[in-house]
C-alpha cells in the first residue's frame, strides 16, 4: 500500500508539473494566476488525503463535493496528460522529419498553443463521454459445458458482480442500474468478487436493502477486494453480509450438492494480518473434485499450482485500466485485463471489467458490466 501510494503521488505530481509547464508556454500568465494555479493542483494532488479526511471525521457532504471535484479533475488531468503527450511526440517526428529534409511540412506543425488547446479540448470531450460510459452497463455473457454439472438439472446460471465500489459517488442511483440488469438475470447464485464498498462513512448502510432484494435460490456469495481492507474492514464485512452474501475468506463450500465455490481475501489482508492466512493449492486441493469448482478470488493472476485445482476462477480489480490508455499500464501486470480465457488442464478464467468506478467517475473503453455464466452439462 505504501508503495502504490508513494508511485501514485510521485506519477500524479508529474502530471500537475507537466500540466503546469504546459499552460505556461501556450498562456501569458501572470503571477498572481500563476501562484493560484499552483495552490490549486496543490490542493488536487492532496484531494484523495482530503477527502479521506473529511470521510474520516464524518463531513459526508464535503467529502462527496470534494470528491467529484478532485477525482473528476484527476480523469481530465490524465486524458490531458495522454493527449498532450502524444501531441508531443507527433511534433517532435514533425519536427526531426523537417530537420532531415530541410523543409517545412506545411499544415502539420502545431504551435505550442494550438497543441495545448488541441490536447484540452479532446480531454474534456472524452471526459464528457466516458461520465456517460460509467453508466452505460452491458451484459456479458458466456457459457460453460462441464461433464460436472448434472445431466438432469439444466442450466445453472451465475452471476457476477465486480468491482462496484459503493461509496461517496457510486449510490443508490448506479447500485439500482446494477441490481436491475441482476434482477433481469434471474441468477441462481450471485456472486461479488470484491470491492463492493470503497466508503469510510457516507452512510452506504441504507444499500444494503436494495442489496437484500436480491435473493438467488442457491445463495449469494462474496469476497474481499483491496478496497474493503482500504476503507475499512469491519464496515466492510458488516455491510457485506448485512447485504446478505455470505463472504468466503479462505475457505469452500458445496452448494446443493452441485457446485463447490471456494472464496480467498485478496492480498490487501496483509493490512490487518500480515500474510495471508491460506493456502490457494491446499485449500483446492481438499474440495470434492467430481464437482464443479468456482473459485472467487480478486485479482486475476493464475497461481500456477493451483491450475488444474478449480474449473473457473472470477476475477476483477483490474477494471481494464477504466480510462483508456492507462490499460496499457495495468496490461505489463496483468495481462488478462477482461475477459473469458482458457488457463491449462480444463481450467479457465474471466476477468469482469466491473460495474463501477474507483476514482473518476468516468470510463473509456472499458464500459461497466454484469456478467452471466451458464453452466451446462457436458455430452461426451
Amino acid at each position: 500500500m505504501t508503495l502504490f501510494l508513494l508511485f501514485f503521488f510521485f506519477f500524479y505530481g508529474g502530471m500537475h508539473l507537466y500540466a503546469f509547464m504546459k499552460v505556461h508556454a501556450a498562456l501569458v500568465l501572470g503571477a498572481n494566476t500563476s501562484v493560484l494555479l499552483m495552490v490549486f493542483m496543490l490542493m488536487m494532488v492532496a484531494s484523495p488525503f482530503i477527502i479521506r479526511f473529511l470521510e474520516k471525521i464524518g463531513a459526508e457532504s464535503a467529502a462527496k463535493i470534494m470528491a467529484y471535484i478532485g477525482y473528476t479533475w484527476l480523469g481530465v488531468l490524465f486524458l490531458f496528460f495522454s493527449y498532450s503527450l502524444a501531441t508531443d511526440i507527433g511534433r517532435m517526428v514533425v519536427f526531426a522529419t523537417e530537420h532531415l529534409l530541410r523543409r517545412r511540412i506545411p499544415f502539420v506543425t502545431l504551435s505550442a498553443e494550438h497543441a495545448f488547446f488541441l490536447s484540452l479540448s479532446l480531454s474534456l470531450l472524452t471526459a464528457c463521454y466516458g461520465y456517460f460510459e460509467a453508466r452505460n452497463i452491458r451484459t456479458e455473457r458466456i457459457t460453460i459445458k462441464s461433464q460436472k454439472i448434472p445431466v438432469g438439472m439444466g442450466t445453472l446460471r451465475i452471476v457476477q458482480i465486480s468491482d462496484v465500489h459503493l461509496g461517496l459517488l457510486v449510490r443508490e442511483d448506479r447500485l439500482k442500474k446494477i441490481l436491475d440488469t441482476v434482477k433481469d438475470a434471474r441468477p441462481d447464485i450471485l456472486v461479488s468478487t470484491g470491492d463492493l464498498v470503497d466508503g469510510q462513512v457516507c452512510r452506504i448502510y441504507a444499500l444494503s436493502d436494495l442489496l437484500n432484494e436480491i435473493r438467488p435460490r442457491l445463495g449469494k456469495f462474496a469476497i474481499t477486494g483491496n478496497h474493503e481492507f482500504y476503507a475499512g474492514f469491519d464496515q466492510a464485512k458488516c455491510f457485506t453480509e448485512e447485504a446478505g452474501f455470505r463472504l468466503l475468506r479462505g475457505e469452500a463450500v458445496t452448494v446443493a450438492d452441485i457446485i463447490n465455490i471456494v472464496g480467498v481475501d485478496d492480498p490487501a489482508v496483509k493490512i490487518l494480518k500480515g500474510s495471508l492466512s491460506v493456502s490457494e493449492k491446499n485449500l483446492l486441493a481438499g474440495i470434492p473434485r467430481d464437482k464443479f469448482t468456482l473459485f472467487l478470488k480478486h485479482r486475476p493472476l493464475v497461481d500456477d499450482e493451483s491450475i488444474g485445482l478449480f474449473d473457473l476462477q472470477l476475477s476483477g480489480h483490474v477494471h481494464k485500466g477504466q480510462i483508456f490508455p492507462f490499460s496499457i499500464v495495468t496490461w505489463l501486470y496483468y495481462p488478462v485485463q477482461a475477459g473469458f480465457v482458457s488457463v491449462a488442464k480444463d481450467s479457465f478464467l474471466y476477468v469482469s471489467r466491473g460495474a463501477g468506478t474507483w476514482g473518476p467517475p468516468i470510463r473509456f473503453l472499458a464500459p461497466p458490466e454484469i456478467a452471466i455464466i451458464d453452466l451446462a452439462h457436458k455430452d461426451i
